[in-house]
């Protein structure tokens, strides 16, 4: 249901539904809810009510906090692993410069096939959370068997033959890296105590009472965008691979591996 928000949706278009969909539930709860029980709206429990959404906000702003960073830095890492690829990828290109021509272009073909096949067939899959290892796994292994049909005739070519095997090394940890990344998720506790924690807070709110209606529904309604804010967050960044706010495969098309687009 998430990827398929992401994928399906702006996101414009979540924080209209989300947020606004918070907010507009928030004020029809407190408006109903005062009602069916006016004293709540003369404020006469407005004590009692503080001290349980300041319990009850401070403990949900922790874990709040505690998911959001959690998961921007897990976006941030899943773009510098993608960015680390990429660059391997571009130094094998580079490296093999210094072959002859044949051994050259026989690595930089199975370099091109691997970047297409990364962005033309692996990303879609990591957009739909269902990315696994065999896809381009024979590409990775079309580099290595290029590299190890040539036999580096001089001391020069010798530096850049090794130098091309360690990036290719690389290239396979940061792939191995992307695709575990790609099918990562927010654990399922941590999404029913976020949710659940939302559906509790929201509804303490309908308890907070002031003569003016008008207060009292702009209080609601400010908490009710808060928290809908909060949980957008959490679904746009729960995904790095899939979203408006995704991370892009723009680096297999950059530096030395711009000729084979």
């Amino acid at each position: 249901m998430e990827l398929w928000l992401l994928n399906h949706f702006s996101a414009l278009t979540l924080t209209l539904v989300i947020v606004g969909g918070f907010v507009l539930l928030a004020v029809a709860g407190s408006i109903l809810t005062c009602r069916r029980y006016p004293a709540l709206a003369r404020g006469d429990h407005n004590e009692m009510v503080g001290v349980v959404l300041g319990m009850f906000g401070a403990i949900y702003g922790i874990i709040l906090a505690f998911v959001i960073v959690n998961l921007w830095t897990q976006l941030e890492t899943a773009s510098t692993v993608v960015a680390t690829e990429a660059t391997s990828a571009s130094k094998i290109v580079r490296d093999v410069g210094a072959f002859p021509a044949e051994p050259r272009d026989a690595v930089n073909a199975a370099v091109r096939d691997y970047v297409h096949a990364v962005v033309e067939e692996t990303w879609p899959r990591m957009k739909a959370g269902t990315a696994d290892y065999l896809v381009a796994g024979a590409r990775v292994e079309a580099i290595y068997t290029a590299l190890r049909s040539y036999e580096p005739q001089s001391a020069v070519e010798q530096a850049y033959y090794e130098q091309a095997v360690a990036s290719l090394d690389d290239v396979v940890t940061q792939r191995r890296a992307r695709i575990d990344q790609s099918n990562q998720e927010l654990p399922i506790l941590l999404k029913v105590l976020v949710l659940g924690g939302a559906l509790v807070m929201l509804p303490l709110t309908f308890l907070y009472g002031s003569r003016s209606r008008r207060i009292r529904l702009v209080f609601v309604g400010a908490v009710a965008a808060l928290i809908g804010f909060s949980l957008l967050l959490v679904v746009v960044l729960d995904r790095p691979f899939a979203g408006d706010l995704s991370v892009s495969p723009a680096p297999f098309k950059e530096s030395a591996l711009a000729q084979f687009w």
